[in-house]
């Protein structure tokens, strides 16, 4: 009866061990499938981290280039403005010249017939004091060499302002060649300007037949570089933070691996040498 005792208590040790050994196999198995997964979890979040850096890499390089396109952009629009606004300010200048010019040349023309009106009548003096001369010698000789002079005076006072009304039109014909190429400059400017920015001043639409101007364009791809690279940038931070927490996962399943390796170890070297 002893002795089976002995055999009950030895079979029940083994059993007991045995099923120690096997739930340690089966824990160090499920583990290690369990460290497999986050290992190819690991792999795969760096293949997605490499691929999203390389996006937000090229967004960054898109948003860098945009930028300075709206910038080149925003250049171009100041330059196309102070042009307009410097070619209507010319042109509004030039048409006040020419408004000018006209006065000047009315008023010269009423200085020239006052001085043919004048130098009629000194002419007609002349004459009748040259026939009084003839009834007259106490007439003096000196009255006829000034009236005589101021007549000669007259013509020639005429003749002057003649080149002066003369001068006068050319400079009115070359005040409207340039108020015309001015005016056009100006238009011209405008078109540019509008054109640009798709709108006049007021505000209404500059044109149309244009859907979209540059400035749209160019605003639109900045502002879709932008989002490009906030998508990009928030893709590579969120799988980032995946990673380091899968990565700490894995780091925490090996650590307890090894220590469900190393108790099975030590759980079949008991059995041995019991």
């Amino acid at each position: 009866m002893g002795t089976t005792i002995r055999i009950y208590d030895k079979y029940g040790v083994t059993e007991e061990k045995k099923a120690e050994l096997d739930a340690l196999k089966i824990a160090v198995t499920n583990q290690k499938d369990y460290v497999e997964q986050l290992k190819a979890i690991t792999t795969s979040l760096n293949t997605k981290l490499t691929k999203f850096q390389a996006f937000l890499s090229t967004a960054e390089n898109d948003r860098t280039k945009a930028l300075k396109n709206k910038e080149a952009l925003d250049d171009i629009i100041q330059k196309a403005f102070d042009l307009m606004d410097n070619s209507e300010i010319a042109f509004e200048e030039i048409v006040d010249a020419d408004a000018k010019l006209k006065t000047v040349a009315c008023e010269i023309k009423t200085v020239i017939e006052k001085l043919i009106y004048s130098a009629e009548v000194v002419n007609k003096l002349s004459n009748l004091v040259v026939r009084q001369k003839a009834l007259n010698p106490l007439i003096s000789d000196e009255l006829i060499t000034m009236i005589t002079t101021a007549g000669e005076d007259a013509n020639n006072a005429v003749a002057l302002t003649l080149i002066a009304l003369k001068s006068a039109f050319a400079s009115q014909a070359t005040s409207f060649e340039c108020e015309s190429v001015s005016a056009t400059e100006f238009i011209q400017s405008q078109r540019l300007y509008y054109t640009i920015i798709g709108k006049k001043l007021d505000g209404s639409k500059a044109d149309d037949t244009v859907d979209t101007c540059l400035k749209d364009l160019i605003y639109q791809a900045y502002e879709d570089a932008k989002d490009d690279y906030e998508q990009a940038l928030t893709a590579s931070v969120d799988t980032t933070l995946q990673l380091n927490e899968t990565t700490a996962k894995l780091e925490r399943g090996q650590i307890k691996l090894a220590s469900l390796e190393a108790g099975l170890a030590a759980a079949k070297a008991a059995a041995l040498a019991s």
